[in-house]
């Protein structure tokens, strides 16, 4: 399963990357939004690389391990896909009333 490894290098290289941007920009909102990215490329790798754990040894106790990562994974996802959405529309209505 050539997927997996592929989705987890891209969401650990994309998590860096806005993390990185988040030192680059002195605008806090950005920040944030750019933050709330990383929050859901970090939820992507932590599912994606548990379930290539779990898949790869078959183990009872790499089951326990990969659900509770793949809880942790889904609140970082959820958290922040709704977070990222928020801050979207916050930076739209900003350049909107600064045009």
């Amino acid at each position: 399963m050539i997927v997996f490894p592929i989705v987890i290098i891209i969401s650990i290289v994309m998590w860096v990357y806005y993390k990185v941007s988040i030192t680059k920009s002195t605008d806090q909102l950005y920040q944030v939004y750019q933050n709330a990215k990383g929050r859901v490329c970090l939820g992507v790798f932590l599912i994606f690389f548990w379930i290539n754990q779990y898949l790869y040894y078959q183990t009872s106790i790499s089951l326990y391990i990969a659900i509770a990562f793949l809880i942790l994974g889904g609140i970082q996802l959820y958290s922040g896909y709704k977070r990222t959405i928020h801050y979207a529309q916050e930076l739209k209505k900003r350049k909107a009333s600064v045009s």
